[in-house]
């Protein structure tokens, strides 16, 4: 996702958002960080899968399945891949050259946005403060990065 937009001061900058496949590590997060891999979750799934297919095997004849039951179990299966692929993070970046005069330095400002609903919004935030205060918001995700 990239995006051109013209400060007031006449810089140019281009807001770009790109999706992390994992989180980056801060300090804060260093110390809760204790699963390496993904056999825990690859091992629970299996159990689950395997518990499903025990109970459709020894089910009886006579059962009646509603055919909302499947729908329900489908959605079931599918909300936790669908919440981690909707709440990926995202790093935001924007960037200026400056300007011809050198009046004006170059920036980068970068931060983190979770979820790509909130993504497109603060870029839009970020592209109207821009064209306000030639700057991006203090308040919001990103911070200058020398």
């Amino acid at each position: 996702m990239n995006r051109l937009v013209q400060g007031s001061d006449g810089r140019d900058w281009v807001i770009r958002a790109q999706m992390e496949w994992r989180r980056p590590a801060t300090a804060d997060d260093f110390d809760h960080d204790v699963a390496a891999n993904y056999t825990p979750g690859l091992a629970m799934m299996g159990v689950a899968i395997a518990l499903g297919v025990v109970v459709l095997v020894w089910m009886p004849e006579d059962v009646v399945v509603p055919s909302w039951v499947p729908l329900a179990l489908l959605l079931l299966a599918l909300f936790f891949p669908l919440r981690w692929v909707l709440r990926r993070p995202w790093t935001v970046v924007a960037e200026t050259e400056g300007d011809e005069t050198g009046e004006r330095p170059s920036e980068r400002w970068v931060g983190t946005v979770i979820g790509i609903v909130n993504v497109r919004g603060e870029v839009q935030r970020i592209a109207k403060s821009i064209q306000r205060h030639d700057l991006p918001d203090f308040d919001g995700p990103l911070h200058p990065v020398e």
